[in-house]
Order: C-alpha cells, then structure tokens, then sequence
C-alpha cells in the first residue's frame, strides 16, 4: 500500500506536540492540525473538478501522525465520496472498497435499482393508472349516490314525521308510512350492494398491479437488508491495541441496532484506520468543513467539528482503544460561583455559572439544582426551566412541586418573558428583526439540532444589534436576543444558520468556534409571582470583553 503522508510546507520543529490524542467529539483543534487544513484547502483548490464539487458542501478530515523514523507528517481525507470516487490521489482509502465496478456490492446495488426501475414502471403504466383512476372514480360516484341517497331518505322522514306529530292520520295511512320507509331503506342497501359490487371489481383489477408492486418491494427489502449487513460485516476496524472487529460487530455490541447508512465512511474512522495499517502513531486529528451549509443543518466553510455521534461515536470508541486520549473531566467536587438573585417561600432565582448543568446528567457533574438542594438543604427544589451548560445566566428554581407546577405553567403558556445577550462572530447585515426557523433533533450528529420545515417544531426569536465591538482582533456584535419559544439551541441555530443571522454565537463550538466559552447570557427575566401576583423583574449584566 502506498504511504499517503503528507509533509508540512513550512518548519514544526519548534511546534510543539500534543501530550495526548485530542477527544475526537470535542476539542479546538491543535496548530499542526490547523496547518495540515490549510494545505488540504490549497491542495483542494488546485483541483478544478475537486473544488467545484466541495463548494457544495464536504466534511475534510486531517490526523497528524508520526512515522517510524521520527518525522511528523499529516493524512487526509473526505467524507463520503469525491467526485463519484472514494479513492483520490493524496487521500486515504476507504476502509473498505465496495465501489469496485465487477464487485458484488455493485453488482447486488443494480440489481435493486433493477427492482426499483421495475415498480415505478408499474406505477407509471397506462394500465395502472386507469386500474387506479376508475377505482377513484367509481367509489366517489357511490359516496356521491349514497350521500344523495341518504338526503332524500333524511327529507322522507322528516315528512312523516311533519305527517305523524298533526295526529290525523289513521291506522292505514300510518301502515303506508311504515312501508315506504321500510322501501326507502331497501333501496339504499341495494344501491349500496351494488355499488360495493362495482367498486370490488375496480379493486380487484388493481390488486393484481399491487400485488407484483408489493413482491417486488418485499424482494428489494430483503436484498438491501441484506446488502447491508454484508457490507458493515466487511468494514473490519482496528484500534490502538491491535484488535480488529467490525461495523457490524461493534454496533451490535455498543448499541445493540444495525449500523446507519454510510457508517464507516466519514473522514475520522478512515484516517485512523489507515494510519494503524501504515504503523503510524496518530497524534491529534480534526474534522473541518468546506463549502455550503446542507440543507437545515449548521455547517460552516473552513470551521471544525466533533466527530457525529449517530455514525463515528462507537466506531471510535473502538478505535481508540489504546491510544492516550483527551477525555472530558467530570469534577464532582468542583465549585461553582452561585449567585441568589432572589428567594422567598415558594421561588429561588440564581444567576447560573457557564459550565455548570442546569439538572442532573449524564457527566456526573454537579447540577446547579443539585447545588441548590444542598445550599438550602432540601430535597424538594426543581429547576423549572433549563440553561444549556455552556450558557450562563438568570434561571429560576421552585420549592416543592406546588410551585413548580405553577412555574410549568408559566412557561408553557409563555408568559415569561427573557432577554438573552450573545456576542456575535461577526455583525449580521440586519440590526434588528425575527427569525422563525422550526427545529428537531439532528439525529445521527446529538446533540445538535437543525432546521426543518416538515417536522421541525415551531421556533420564534427577536434580535436587536446594541453594539460593534472588536474581539479577536474582528468586528464583532454584541445583541439582544427574545426567544418567544424555547426550543433546545434555538438562540445558538438561530444565530448560526444561514437562514437566521449567519453569524455563530462566540465559543460555540457546536455551530461555529471555540472559544473561552459560549458567549451567550440569559440577562434578564420578568414573570407575575403566581402565588403573590407580584410583577418580578431580575436583571444580570455581563461584560463578554473583559
């Protein structure tokens, strides 16, 4: 196999290594890696039909390593494919080859698009069609018979009912009445009768067109699983202590669910599984993008990013295995500065720290409700809204479930009102306005979210540009933000998306950069004491500069 070590361009002597292997979901990414992006860009641009494919959007990967001799190189790779390929010059391979034209993953993929040729000619045949058009067109003329069946029988009855209540009539005209209901009646369960007849037929000459449909997708179904599960049970992984398993085994053992599609073939598992082939020393990798955003998610040209968890969260978990690796710490003795803004008997506002968890999670890190239940030594105080880790602030807390349900209520019917201050990486085009962008869970990268029209819920924000300030030595705005729904991140896509600001939170390093920290503050909050009635109003000033 043929080495595809990349040599810097210019000196690293005097840069100096990592101590460990940088956590691959959340880093900032080392200088050497920084630098080896840099050059993939360049290496990138010098290729006309690259660099018009990556202006629509690509995940780029780097993984600087060491070779045996000593030296410090770096390897690159795309996500997915380029160009129809996923095999380019001076970029690893991919784990696993499956695009081999003679192959049987090749060949088993035309045979399904075979079968997919196959149903949409059925669904597109004359046959079909009219089988379909006389089916739609002969139930709606027996609803419409039915329904004007129906009326006239409403109208008859509604006569003799006119007839019967002037109590005039006698035994035999009573007996008519009886009769021509009963007739009525009759004539609808014929009509009905045959019309069920007519519609029987029409079905039944569509069936036979449904059922070659659905035998062909129950064919394809089967095929495709089990093109599937053949492929994952080829993608054989290694790891830092020698071991090989693969896709298939380590999705099975991790999460006990088959594999998403295209697990296997991002950028990160790729470098790393070249890099163990090639006996070369991984020493920090990143993963950047380049190009337009996809369609709902934040992506943005020339940013790094974690890894996804949905696809490269158990792949690398394998793979590391052995390897030194930068890992979260999770202080439980940690001590946080936290502020009472207020309390009385049934309310607590704090003025939360960044970095601490709203409520109990998964980290073991000490949640601020936690820290409350402690301070004031009860075991009855909930958290009636959240703040995201990373964002500091004003939030309120209840003691005793009374009035936290009665804080719930506030919330939900949105008759808190909150002000949020944010620093912006640059100054969006306009100072003020709305931004509605529905947002859901972007499963297969948690615990991002993303912009979706079809199951996105409703998500509703109101900004205001109050000052342009330099930071990191660029224009950068400092803005008001009313969020009028509280999705999960919603201030953060909002800010980030290219349809909302275009302009990324400060030190959010889930959309856009890391910093210091995210540059975002819940700074004020205003809601009627649902005990006292009392119009409360906390106010928490942040200065981002200082």
């Amino acid at each position: 196999m043929t080495l595809e070590i990349h040599h810097f361009d210019v000196d690293t002597a005097g840069i100096e290594l990592p101590v460990r292997f940088n956590n691959p979901f959340y880093y900032k990414p080392h200088r050497l890696c920084c630098m080896a992006a840099d050059e993939v860009k360049k290496y990138i641009a010098a290729n006309k039909e690259w660099s018009l494919e990556v202006t629509n959007g690509k995940m780029m990967g780097v993984l600087v390593v060491r070779e045996k001799s000593g030296s410090i190189g770096f390897l690159m790779a795309f996500s997915g494919l380029l160009c129809g390929s996923n095999r380019q010059p001076g970029f690893v391979p991919a784990i696993f080859d499956f695009q081999s034209s003679d192959g049987y993953f090749k060949c088993e993929e035309a045979y399904i698009s075979q079968l997919n040729r196959k149903i949409a000619d059925i669904e597109r045949s004359d046959g079909y069609s009219d089988a379909l058009s006389l089916l739609n067109e002969t139930t709606s003329m027996m609803e419409s018979e039915l329904a004007l069946m129906r009326m006239k029988m409403r109208k008859s009855k509604k006569e003799r009912d006119v007839l019967r209540s002037r109590g005039t009539l006698s035994a035999d005209d009573d007996a008519l009445l009886v009769r021509e209901s009963q007739f009525q009646k009759a004539e609808f369960k014929r009509l009905s009768l045959f019309w069920q007849q007519k519609v029987t037929i029409c079905k039944e000459a569509l069936l036979r067109y449904d059922e070659r449909i659905t035998l062909l997708k129950q064919e394809r179904k089967v095929r495709s699983a089990a093109l599937q599960e053949w492929l994952f049970g080829n993608f054989i992984l290694c790891n830092g202590i020698g071991d090989k398993k693969s896709v298939l085994d380590i999705f099975a053992e991790q999460r006990g669910t088959l594999p998403p599609a295209g697990t296997g073939e991002c950028a990160a598992p790729k470098l790393l599984q070249y890099a163990y082939m090639n006996k070369l020393q991984p020493l920090c990798m990143a993963e950047f993008w380049m190009g337009a955003s996809p369609i709902g998610e934040v992506r943005r040209d020339g940013c790094f990013y974690g890894s996804c968890k949905g696809k490269c969260e158990p792949l690398l978990s394998y793979m590391l295995q052995g390897i030194d690796v930068d890992a979260p710490t999770h202080d439980n003795d940690k001590s946080y500065d936290v502020a009472i803004v207020y309390e009385d008997d049934w309310l607590i506002v704090t003025d939360k720290p960044e970095g601490m968890l709203s409520v109990p999670g998964k980290t073991g890190d000490v949640s601020l409700q936690e820290w409350l239940a402690c301070h004031f030594g009860r075991d009855d105080i909930y958290v009636a809204h959240r703040l995201d880790m990373s964002t500091s602030g004003l939030i309120v807390a209840a003691k005793g479930i009374d009035a936290y349900k009665a804080l719930q209520k506030l919330f939900v019917s949105r008759k808190v009102k909150k002000k949020y201050m944010a620093l912006l990486d640059g100054v969006p085009i306009n100072s003020k306005g709305e931004i509605s962008l529905p947002l859901m869970p972007d499963y297969h990268n948690r615990p991002a979210q993303k912009v979706d029209y079809h199951e996105g819920k409703e998500a509703l924000t109101k900004y205001k540009i109050v000052d342009i300030v330099d930071y990191s030595a660029h224009k950068c705005a400092i803005v008001e933000l009313y969020p009028h729904t509280g999705r999960t991140h919603q201030l953060r896509v909002h800010c980030a998306h290219n349809k909302g600001l275009d302009t990324p939170i400060v030190g959010d390093a889930l959309y856009g950069k890391i910093d210091r920290r995210l540059m975002l503050h819940a700074a004020s909050l205003e809601f009627v004491h649902p005990f006292t009635g009392k119009l409360l109003e906390f106010e928490s000033p942040i200065n981002f500069i200082d």
